[in-house]
């Protein structure tokens, strides 16, 4: 189904040599503005800002851990201490891997609910562009786009006025 949708628009696009001259095309590469934008630089200094517990958490973890290996690694531990520290990093490894998972998890929800708003606000600004400079399509996702055809720098300007 997407297929034909597809081919529809290029077939739309291909039939525009005609009208070329009255078309103006535009694209917006969103990625960049989640980058660069001063909104966006301000949420992931927030959300380091927010995790930075939970981090220094899991590095303490990765410590002991190796700690514990340094000490299996001796050949001098008595059977009940190699039992001992086997176990407990063990535990601590499934510990590690579980809270590592529910901060990468917490972490892109909240990265998630953060953008939506510079989301909603990049496409306002590029709708505001788009009407105040009379363009007829704009795309935000392309393999290859002309750098001439590039809006990002303007969008990223009236973003971050």
């Amino acid at each position: 189904m997407k297929a034909w949708k597809w081919w529809l628009a290029a077939l739309s696009v291909a039939a525009l040599p005609a009208h070329a001259a009255d078309f103006k095309l535009g694209f917006v590469n969103i990625e960049r503005i989640y980058r660069e934008a001063g909104a966006s630089i301000a949420i992931y200094k927030k959300l380091d800002k927010e995790f930075a517990g939970r981090r220094d958490e899991l590095k303490k973890m990765e410590t002991r851990a190796k700690d514990l290996e340094s000490q299996l690694a001796k050949n001098s531990l008595s059977p009940d201490d190699r039992k001992r520290f086997e176990r407990e990093y063990a535990s601590l490894d499934r510990d590690y891997r579980a809270k590592s998972r529910e901060l990468a998890e917490d972490y892109n929800q909240r990265r998630n609910e953060e953008f939506a708003g510079v989301t909603e606000r990049a496409n306002r600004m590029v709708k505001d562009i788009a009407q105040r400079e009379n363009y007829d399509l704009i795309l935000q996702d392309a393999v290859y786009i002309n750098p001439k055809f590039d809006l990002t720098p303007q969008v990223l300007k009236e973003l971050d006025k």
